[in-house]
């Protein structure tokens, strides 16, 4: 299937977890991809898996102006900009009364938070440079709209992911740029991994619909989806791919 032919995009947070899987489904698709990440090592390994589907650059999400710099570098790369997935995301479990709030509330605000405003604004204002449309694309989370113990940051800038989404789609709409977010549930992933030094982990794998992880290529068939022409009608709110976790009460019954 190539129903991404032709179709330029920016991936933050490229490199690992969904995002890698993200990228490998975009170039499977027939788009081009600007990979961004901190890692050089993981975009150099990206380099040379996919050759000319792809660039890469390091990229502060948190520098305004090195992320408007990525949206200008893919346009010239490869012609234009259709695409913008602001992926990029951090946070890691800590009890509230532990935070030290410039780590556990600044650093992740800044990733989470201003990096997707940050990526909204650059690619919105590159689709009116262009005079085109696009596609923004957030990855949110269900903890954007559920309370939970150990998260308070995380789920804080993902609830601000969802009305920045609203936000923007409403905005930008008449110019023909649509904006949508995802929200994953509990995915097999090096962030969610955290969880198992804390012995939590079968009880989060339990607290799952089917009692299983989603693994980070299904988040990427829903993302390539959201991104596509298919999914024209799909604006201004946040897709849910959490197998259902967030609308369950945990079971008292099963394994």
């Amino acid at each position: 299937m190539d129903r991404l032919n032709g179709k330029v995009a920016v991936l933050t947070g490229a490199c690992g977890g969904i995002g890698l899987e993200i990228l490998k489904k975009l170039v499977s698709e027939g788009g081009k991809v600007l990979a961004v990440d901190l890692s050089e090592e993981g975009l150099a390994a990206v380099k040379a898996e996919h050759g000319d589907a792809v660039d890469t650059v390091v990229v502060d999400v948190t520098d305004y102006d090195q992320v408007a710099g990525m949206m200008a570098r893919a346009a010239e790369r490869f012609g234009h900009l259709d695409i913008v997935i602001n992926n990029a995301g951090i946070g890691v479990p800590k009890p509230l009364l532990d935070h030290d709030p410039i780590a556990d509330f600044e650093g992740v605000t800044a990733v989470n938070q201003k990096g997707v405003y940050y990526g909204i604004l650059a690619g919105a204002r590159q689709f009116r440079t262009q005079g085109t449309g696009g596609v923004i694309l957030n990855t949110s989370s269900v903890y954007g709209h559920m309370a939970s113990e150990l998260t308070f940051t995380y789920n804080v800038s993902k609830a601000a992911v969802d009305m920045m989404t609203k936000c923007a789609a409403l905005e930008l709409g008449p110019a023909g740029i649509r904006v949508c977010a995802v929200a994953p549930g509990r995915v097999d992933t090096p962030l969610l991994r955290k969880y198992e030094e804390l012995g939590l982990w079968d009880h989060i794998r339990r607290e799952q619909m089917r009692q299983t992880f989603t693994q980070p290529e299904e988040i990427a068939n829903v993302v390539a989806f959201l991104v596509s022409d298919e999914a024209n009608c799909i604006n201004g709110c946040t897709v849910y791919a959490s197998d259902g976790f967030e609308n369950f009460k945990f079971p008292l019954l099963g394994s």
